[in-house]
């Protein structure tokens, strides 16, 4: 039997919302490799990767749009991860 994640919501199913990130980087490739490697991580956090966009104009900048339904872990990951290899730039988005 497997332990609760103390991270996970308590309520079992909490509101799901969207996090949406820009990331500026100088090294996309190495970026990309480095978030990649990091799925596992960003799981045990509770977010999912949606979608992720690269720049038309401006490859340097990557968009990621993550689901979560604990947006407590989610800050707590956006914290941990600030050393994305850019400047970030993050808003929790609910739909309408």
């Amino acid at each position: 039997m497997r332990a609760r994640d103390p991270r996970a919501s308590t309520t079992g199913k909490g509101e799901a919302m969207q996090l949406l990130l820009q990331i500026d980087t100088t090294d996309y490739a190495g970026w990309k490799a480095r978030w990649d490697d990091a799925a596992e991580d960003r799981a045990g956090f509770g977010l999912t990767q949606l979608q992720l966009w690269r720049g038309a104009d401006a490859p340097s900048t990557v968009f990621a749009l993550l689901e979560t339904n604990n947006p407590a872990a989610a800050k707590e990951w956006l914290l941990k991860a600030e050393a994305f290899g850019g400047a970030t730039t993050s808003h929790f988005l609910k739909t309408v």
